[in-house]
Formats: C-alpha cells, sequence, structure tokens
C-alpha cells in the first residue's frame, strides 16, 4: 500500500480516506518490531562521564556501541501552516555534540488529523532520512527519535512506528501529550507520579491495563 500523499482535490476527512488510512497502519503494523533486536548497546557512563575508549575510534570495542542519534522535527509557518521545515539532527551519542544536519522547506497537502499525524509528516521525514544517507551514509543513525507518539497511540501505531516501520529503524517517539489508551488517563498519570514522589526517577513506564508497556512518562521540570 502507498502512504503517498493525495491529492488537494481529495476529501481528506470522508470516511472513505480515514478508512484507507486505517488500513495502511494495520498493514504496516504487522511488521511492526517492538523487542530489542539490535546489537550494540550504549556507551558506558562513568561518573557522568563517557569512558574515553568509547568515543576512540581505535578502540577495538568501538563498533559495539550506539554512535549516532538523530532528532527530527517540522516547524511550521506562523502565517501559513501548510509551510513547514522539516530538519533532521544527528548527533554523536558518545559525546552528545551536533555532526551533521539536514533541513528542507516544504509544503503539506495533507491537514493534521488527530491519530493520522504519519500521512502529513512520515513522507517528508523519510526524505530527509534518504537525502542522508545519499550524502553521507557513515553518519546515518542506529536510533531515530521524533515528535510524535509510537506505541501510545488509539491504534497502536503512531508517527515513531510508522517511520520506524517505512525507515526500517528503532525509533522513539516523544509525545507531548497523553493519549487515553488501554485504561491510561491523565489522572491516573498524576497518581503515579505522587505516589514515587520520593522516587530518584523522574521516568516512569506507562503500562495498560491490558499489560502491555505502551511507553514512558517523564516528570517536567519546568
Amino acid at each position: 500500500m502507498s502512504t503517498e500523499q493525495p491529492s488537494t482535490s481529495q476529501n481528506q476527512n470522508s470516511p472513505q480516506l480515514l478508512n484507507q488510512w486505517i488500513e495502511i497502519q494495520e498493514s504496516l503494523k504487522k511488521q511492526l518490531i517492538t523487542d530489542d533486536t539490535f546489537s550494540w548497546k550504549l556507551p558506558p557512563i562513568c561518573k557522568g562521564q563517557i569512558y574515553e575508549g568509547a568515543q576512540d575510534d581505535r578502540d577495538s570495542d568501538r563498533g559495539k556501541f550506539l554512535k549516532y542519534i538523530a532528532g527530527a522535527d517540522l516547524s511550521f509557518s506562523k502565517t501559513d501552516p501548510s509551510i513547514a521545515c522539516a530538519t533532521l539532527v544527528v548527533l554523536d551519542a558518545s559525546t552528545l555534540e551536533v555532526v551533521h544536519e539536514v533541513s528542507n522547506t516544504v509544503e503539506l497537502r495533507v491537514p493534521y488529523v488527530p491519530g493520522f499525524l504519519a500521512f502529513r509528516e512520515a513522507p517528508v521525514l523519510l526524505g530527509l532520512l534518504e537525502k542522508l544517507k545519499n550524502t553521507v551514509p557513515q553518519l546515518y543513525p542506529q536510533v531515530l527519535m521524533v515528535d510524535g507518539n509510537g506505541l501510545l497511540h488509539p491504534r497502536g501505531f503512531g508517527l515513531a512506528c510508522h517511520l520506524g516501520v517505512l525507515a526500517d529503524l528503532p525509533t522513539i517517539g516523544i509525545g507531548k501529550n497523553l493519549h487515553h489508551v488501554d485504561g491510561l488517563t491523565q489522572h491516573g498519570v498524576r497518581q503515579l507520579l505522587e505516589a514515587n514522589g520520593d522516587s530518584c526517577s523522574d521516568v516512569f513506564t506507562l503500562i495498560g491495563d491490558s499489560g502491555s508497556t505502551l511507553g514512558a512518562a517523564l516528570r517536567s521540570t519546568v
């Protein structure tokens, strides 16, 4: 099935189109891998600092560690919400220094429809990944972080999952708002945070009523 953006003449909120998008999501969801199957591991940390050995390309263990992380997002024009600047930033996992950036200004013909963000943004972000692969393949990331949800989604297949499957890349979704799925609610998460108020951790696992782990909540310091 194609994930190309429909023409502007198509009614993009029609039940027919939304059903088509749901079919695409369900088809791609069958390819989703939720277990960690990658061979790399996080660089070792000692007293808040990365071991120098993890930064040394001559180190025989270098290939065992995560090398590059990328973050992707779209920033929209304040005067025209159909115009956006899409950016992909690659960081060295050992130093968190930016090693490469790629951007593209685009006109989006697909409006934002709750639950279907991938059909608006995924084609653009896939284009940036392809551009990165063609220009500096040695800096292609092993993990991608994207502004959007993953498993924590009404159909369990948000932008992060959608993009990860199509790019064949481990992807982490960073959502600003909590989707009320599988029994999760704002009130319930607040209770969880309050119950762990004395904990030294600011990250809490989000587990739905089904027992499935859907993500994690980060305690905001703002």
